[in-house]
């Protein structure tokens, strides 16, 4: 009997210190913050303080004729084969263009992941062509947020087609013009993008007095999304002055990417591939079918590994 009234004891302790444990973390826990709530908390504020870059704003480096705010990373190659048939209403005859032909064959190169150069010859008025693409401003969410992303891009063009004879002398500097750009991008979610590129082209020799050497346009590029791989692409530049028989350049197409290449097919109005040429020398016009079928390719090369 007296082993039960000791056991009896024991238990009743062993109650009472679990009792006054219990209203003791009670306490404890009415006065401190939630332990998960506090973890939740520091996770937001880690990911403030991180930056994320915001990538694939467009799929290559160009929209269709003109840049894009892409650039090619660092130590990769991109070879771009350009390609224009003839024009639409050229009829049947001409296979409603396919049996002409003008091309561009380009390579780009990164040298740091904001630094991009690149070299082409084309066919049209066989020129050769040169540029270097900074980008200044990173589109970013995060510690250091920032709204758009920007770029600068410098060309030159050299024309080496022959001259007709003139009454005048022409120097060798008088085939040379020159191009710069400021590429302002935003990307909207993960469907849609939108550029634009306030754009002068310098001309060494012009027509006339009457034809400025600095001719201004605004060109507009835009990206939508229609599937994980296809994107509905356009571009087109105005022209605040225009050279005497041409118009504004505006193209739209569809960007395909497939493993290491993007292929786009669009229809353009332009024939010149480089900036000179397409921005002030488009003599094409939708409106009487004088549109030309294009594709290009792009194919990168990894050639120096980036540490």
């Amino acid at each position: 009997m007296k082993a039960f009234t000791y056991l009896g004891r024991r238990l009743g302790r062993a109650t009472l210190l679990l009792i006054c444990f219990y209203f003791a973390a009670s306490g404890a826990n009415a006065q401190n913050p939630d332990l998960f709530k506090m973890q939740d908390e520091q996770d937001k504020k880690d990911k403030k303080e991180t930056t994320d870059i915001t990538t694939s704003i467009f799929k290559t480096t160009r929209i269709v004729n003109g840049q894009s705010i892409e650039n090619t990373g660092a130590g990769i190659l991109d070879l771009k084969i350009s390609h224009r048939f003839g024009m639409v209403n050229t009829g049947s005859y001409n296979f409603f263009g396919l049996d002409q032909a003008t091309m561009r064959i380009g390579m780009d190169y990164g040298i740091t992941n904001r630094l991009e150069i690149g070299l082409g010859r084309s066919t049209y008025d066989k020129e050769y062509d040169g540029f270097f693409k900074y980008r200044v401003l990173r589109q970013s969410t995060g510690k250091a947020a920032m709204p758009l992303s920007l770029s600068i891009v410098s060309t030159g063009v050299l024309r080496t087609l022959k001259d007709q004879p003139e009454p005048y002398s022409i120097h060798y500097s008088d085939h040379a013009s020159y191009v710069n750009q400021i590429l302002l991008a935003r990307k909207f979610g993960d469907y849609f993008s939108l550029q634009l590129a306030p754009t002068m082209v310098h001309y060494n020799i012009v027509p006339n007095t009457s034809v400025p050497n600095d001719l201004y346009s605004m060109g507009t590029g835009f990206r939508l999304r229609l599937s994980h791989r296809v994107n509905l692409t356009g571009e087109y530049y105005y022209q605040f002055q225009r050279l005497t028989g041409y118009y504004n350049s505006a193209s739209v197409g569809f960007d395909i990417e497939t493993g290491g290449h993007v292929f786009q097919l669009f229809f353009t109005n332009s024939t010149g591939i480089n900036e000179r040429s397409f921005i002030t020398q488009t003599d094409g016009r939708w409106g009487n079918g004088g549109v030309h079928f294009g594709f290009n390719i792009s194919r990168v090369f990894t050639v120096a590994k980036h540490k």
